[in-house]
């Protein structure tokens, strides 16, 4: 089973190294803070009241995004491979009496046992940190029910993604660690939603994630140049 884990350790130690920052809100995972209201934004305009509903945040991490949409009556389960991150996500979760149910297991495992039960999935910035996304994709597809949601979000394989995720975000301005991404690893939207297709994920919206880090302005938008969100549901 070990041999098949879709898993990069060097990915894992990447995080397990930064762990104990994932809620300082000026540490390395600042624009992750910033960037989770304008994801939840996009997730509840497709879900709606989500209230009572199941989802799962597949690649969790600390649980920034798992967090935000427990408090607003999800019943939310984070899965993750990194231990640190986890055992954060955890502690977080206590001190601010959110309920989260975080589990230690590959996406692949999870949708094994959790078949067609969930109504929404969530799988955001992960993709491009494990060796094959695609089989990431088709456990998220597999987890869902029919009708069902899922939302991806990745970096798209561009000039101007390299120039801005890795050049000017880890080398210039260091606002996150040097060597977080990788731009072979990136992904173009086209190969994504060929992959949700296949898998029978049907794309029904699109937008750009766009960051600028000195003003530290969010916003969605029709560019998906650079870090970009997709609904898929499930037909």
């Amino acid at each position: 089973m070990s041999q098949t884990i879709n898993v990069n350790p060097e990915e894992i130690a990447k995080f397990e190294k930064v762990a104990h920052q994932w809620w300082d809100l000026a540490g390395d995972f600042k624009p992750l803070h910033q960037i989770n209201p304008i994801r939840q934004q996009f997730i509840i305009q497709h879900l709606g009241d989500i209230f009572d509903k199941s989802i799962v945040d597949v690649g969790c991490g600390g649980g920034i995004l798992a967090e935000s949409l427990a408090k607003l009556g999800a019943n939310v389960t984070g899965i993750d491979m990194g231990e640190e991150p986890l055992n954060i996500a955890k502690l977080h979760a206590l001190e601010t009496g959110v309920k989260v149910d975080y589990q230690q297991i590959p996406a692949e495992q999870f949708a094994l046992e959790h078949p067609e039960c969930l109504d929404a999935v969530t799988c955001m910035e992960m993709l491009e940190h494990v060796p094959n996304p695609s089989s990431v994709i088709k456990a998220c597809a597999d987890m869902v029910k029919p009708g069902g949601y899922v939302f991806f979000s990745t970096l798209n394989k561009t000039l101007k993604s390299y120039l801005l995720a890795i050049v000017a975000a880890e080398k210039i301005l260091k606002i996150v660690p040097d060597g977080t991404h990788e731009h072979d690893k990136f992904i173009r939207p086209s190969q994504l939603i060929n992959w949700a297709e296949k898998y029978g994920l049907k794309c029904i919206d699109a937008a750009g994630i766009h960051y600028n880090p000195i003003t530290e302005n969010h916003k969605l938008n029709n560019d998906l140049d650079v870090n970009y969100i997709l609904c898929c549901q499930k037909v």
